[in-house]
């Protein structure tokens, strides 16, 4: 899927679903404007933060988180706005397109794992964004020809600070053993699992999903992202 055609996409997407403004910019006009849409269908690269974490498997992510792409991701997650759901799982759908190509990992069938949210973001929010966004991106894929489901085999194991702000050295500390294989994860997938969330800022949320993974004696191939943030160190 060329960025065209994945722009055709995401205008049809939005033409439907959003109110007549940009949701990248506010701006005049239905779905989002030439930049912002320009700016979300960038081309997906291995966005892997610097320093990496233990454990955090090569990361992949569609487009970095600023501009047009972090105002809808913003909207999507803190504010309700998800009607956004459909073009943000086609751009993870297109990252993951990308990175299983790229990576040699295409061919056979896919399994979606996507970081669980807090019990009490789940509460205040109303609904699973990134779940939400593996299940759209898993269709996407099937759509494409190319075998994905997505497994929800994560869960909390204890409650965590709210990362905003946080050090990286925090980061890890806060997350360090947080999730766990949950206690419905009964099938395990036979191909590659990656690990999916919308955004990849230290990486140290997909390190520990990937050590709850491998913990339960599941192989963690690649973990992808909507976007990846410019953190200086």
């Amino acid at each position: 899927m060329r960025p065209g055609i994945l722009g055709g996409v995401l205008s049809g997407v939005l033409d439907l679903l959003l109110p007549q403004s940009c949701a990248g910019c506010g701006g005049a006009g239905a779905g989002l404007c030439e930049g912002c849409l320009g700016a979300m269908a960038a081309t997906p690269a291995a966005r892997t933060p610097r320093p990496r974490p233990a454990g955090l498997p090569e990361c992949w992510a569609a487009a970095s988180y600023e501009g047009g792409v972090r105002r809808a991701v913003v909207a999507y997650k803190e504010r309700g706005a998800t009607a956004l759901a459909g073009a943000l799982g086609t751009l993870l759908a297109y990252a993951v397109l990308t990175a299983v190509t790229r990576t040699g990992l295409a061919g056979g069938a896919l399994t979606l794992v996507p970081v669980p949210s807090a019990r009490r973001s789940l509460r205040s929010r109303g609904h699973d964004p990134v779940g939400r966004l593996a299940t759209l991106a898993a269709r996407d894929l099937r759509a494409l020809g190319l075998p994905a489901g997505v497994w929800p085999a994560l869960g909390q194991s204890r409650r965590v600070a709210d990362q905003a702000g946080l050090s990286r050295a925090q980061r890890a500390a806060n997350l360090d053993g947080a999730l766990r294989l949950s206690p419905a994860a009964r099938t395990r997938p036979a191909g590659p699992v990656l690990v999916v969330d919308d955004i990849v800022t230290t990486g140290a949320t997909l390190a520990e999903a990937a050590r709850a993974l491998r913990a339960a004696g599941t192989d963690v191939a690649l973990a992808v992202t909507v976007a990846a943030t410019r953190r200086r160190s």
